[in-house]
């Protein structure tokens, strides 16, 4: 039996509460990729203040920074676990109050985290322990934010709804380089290095307020709210089901995660170590490639209203898989024009925004209501643990072994190509069929 998804709500009060749903549900998300961009952004920085012990390279400082951002990364699959089976169980409005609590802690305690010069080795330690943290309530962030979205969003319009999600996290990357930029503008270097990359982590405090506030305002979704009462419902589909349909979400986006932090979040460093440019270029490179991003986000959701999600991600994940490697060169050729470049950067951010786009509502289309926050939370954290949480070091590492600068094109565009194989499988009217 298919469960209707507005079928308690009273037509006059969807708009206003799918809108607030919006809001409520994109402001953690913006939070969680504001503050894990300012990380990348400022990772070699951070390696200095927590990674380099007397005698220690700044190479290798900067490998164990990306170590910390992957471990991160890797627990966000048992956040979206932990907070999943609570979101199914109880509902998504509380889960998603206590992530936003947790989320903001972790991350306005890193602003005033001591070094590795005031207490030693437990510096590295100490923010390895918020790294996780970040991690459990990002798990959990995902899965409720896009459940609410597309459990309220009226009919025919999830793909819409769902990339307000995608669309946040380009504004997020996009607040933590403007920033880092700005900071860079107006502090000294010493000022910068000295106290001035505090700074963005602090501002997470008032933000996380502001989207305490909003939550506390959110109803529970209609679909959750139906099937606690629809009593005669099965429970959960069968488990095997499920871990099935989670693998195979995982597939489904793993070039989106593979190929969005290469090219949105890891490019600075990538830049500056491998190409040798200044911070404020490489700061400039990356909020051009956001930029095509985010620029690219809400009309692909929208397109996959009426076309198909799978018609819409196939597109962008060819597009990465056949461009990666031409964008890149054009980006590492010292001849090519300033513009060149920055029309590169912005195509490449452009068709990832084609795959993040339709995402999150492919993902909760795979799932019923009563596994949708756990199943469509640990398909997308899954997929990014592996392959973005390990972008940084996987690419750091290899560049710095090889020596071969064409490794991130080669990174996205091999992930893009298994990402083709799994979307293959998506059935073309997903995106009309009412959520189970």
């Amino acid at each position: 039996m298919t469960t209707p998804v507005h079928g308690p709500v009273p037509t006059a009060a969807r708009p206003v509460r799918s809108r607030r749903a919006l809001v409520a549900g994109s402001v953690g998300n913006f939070i969680e990729w504001y503050e894990f961009g300012v990380y990348g952004y400022f990772a070699t920085v951070i390696a200095a203040h927590f990674f380099t012990p007397e005698g220690g390279s700044g190479a290798e400082a900067l490998v164990k920074t990306y170590a910390s951002f992957a471990l991160a990364f890797f627990f966000r699959p048992v956040g979206a676990a932990l907070f999943g089976r609570l979101g199914d169980r109880i509902g998504r409005r509380p889960t998603l109050i206590l992530v936003i609590c947790l989320m903001t802690g972790a991350t306005a305690l890193i602003g005033v985290l001591p070094t590795y010069a005031s207490i030693g080795a437990a510096a590295p330690w100490l923010l390895t322990l918020l790294r996780i943290l970040q991690g459990l309530s990002a798990g959990g962030e995902f899965g409720g934010a896009v459940s609410v979205m597309t459990e309220f969003a009226p009919p025919h319009r999830r793909g819409r709804y769902g990339a307000w999600q995608s669309f946040t996290v380009a504004l997020g990357l996009l607040a933590g380089a403007g920033a880092a930029a700005l900071l860079a503008t107006v502090l000294t270097v010493s000022q910068l290095n000295g106290w001035g990359w505090r700074v963005p982590f602090l501002l997470t405090l008032p933000l996380g307020l502001v989207a305490l506030w909003l939550r506390l305002r959110l109803d529970e979704t209609p679909a959750f709210a139906w099937d606690v009462a629809a009593k005669s419902e099965p429970a959960r589909p069968p488990a095997r089901q499920t871990l099935r349909a989670i693998a195979l979400g995982a597939g489904r986006v793993m070039g989106w995660s593979a190929a969005g932090y290469t090219f949105l979040v890891v490019l600075p460093s990538y830049l500056q170590n491998t190409l040798n440019a200044t911070f404020q270029q490489a700061l400039v490179a990356t909020v051009l490639a956001n930029l095509g991003f985010a620029a690219s986000i809400l009309p692909a959701g929208t397109a996959s209203d009426r076309f198909g999600r799978r018609t819409v991600m196939l597109t962008g994940a060819l597009l990465v898989a056949v461009l990666a490697l031409p964008l890149l060169n054009l980006v590492q050729d010292p001849d090519a024009s300033t513009y060149a470049k920055g029309a590169a950067l912005f195509c490449a951010g452009a068709a990832v925004g084609l795959m993040a786009g339709p995402g999150p509502a492919m993902l909760a289309e795979m799932f019923p209501t009563t596994v949708r926050y756990t199943g469509l939370g640990l398909a997308y954290s899954l997929s990014n643990a592996v392959f973005s949480g390990c972008a940084g070091l996987i690419i750091t590492e290899a560049v710095e072994r090889t020596g071969d600068a064409d490794i991130p094109a080669y990174y996205a565009a091999a992930t893009c190509l298994v990402s083709v194989l799994a979307l293959l499988t998506l059935r073309g009217d997903d995106h009309r069929r009412a959520l189970r």
